[in-house]
């Protein structure tokens, strides 16, 4: 683990197996492990086939990810954002953010929609997302609220 601000963060759009337990591991590492959370709970249906998931890569070892997958025509969730305690404060959740952002406008996606914890709101409210109706749903453990944010679809889906 290089904790040096300089270091070179590699992009990795997981979409093999091997991949994806990148992803897996800063899930289990920042939400199992420090939050207690179940894996039953962090793991669930929308785990696999047809999810894809950006993982950020520091000298190959998985720092973030977020997860996202089709919710309706046009419209993809947003979800499992995750930065290990030790990478907090380097700007990697927006990077993984925008990269998943880039990703979805690729595929000809123009809306993103994410149940943000309550506490992660001015994160969201700072890359451009608002708030759909302020009603607080419970998700697991974590008071969410649900954010949106439009994107114009890239001209050429990858």
């Amino acid at each position: 683990m290089n904790n040096d601000t300089s270091t070179k963060i590699e992009v990795l759009r997981a979409e093999s197996e091997w991949q994806r337990a990148g992803a897996y591991s800063v899930r289990i590492q920042g939400m199992n492990r420090q939050h207690h959370i179940p894996l039953r709970e962090e793991f669930d249906e929308h785990d696999g086939d047809g999810t894809r998931y950006i993982v950020l890569l520091d000298d190959g070892y998985p720092v973030a990810t977020c997860r996202f997958y089709e919710i309706g025509a046009g419209s993809v969730a947003v979800g499992r954002v995750v930065v290990l305690p030790e990478y907090r404060g380097r700007k990697l959740g927006r990077r993984v953010m925008e990269e998943a952002e880039r990703w979805i406008g690729e595929l000809g996606y123009h809306e993103v929609v994410i149940d943000s914890r309550t506490v992660a709101i001015p994160f969201y409210e700072k890359l451009g997302y608002a708030a759909v109706d302020g009603t607080r749903v419970r998700s697991g453990s974590f008071d969410c609220i649900r954010m949106r944010k439009r994107i114009a679809p890239a001209d050429t889906p990858s």
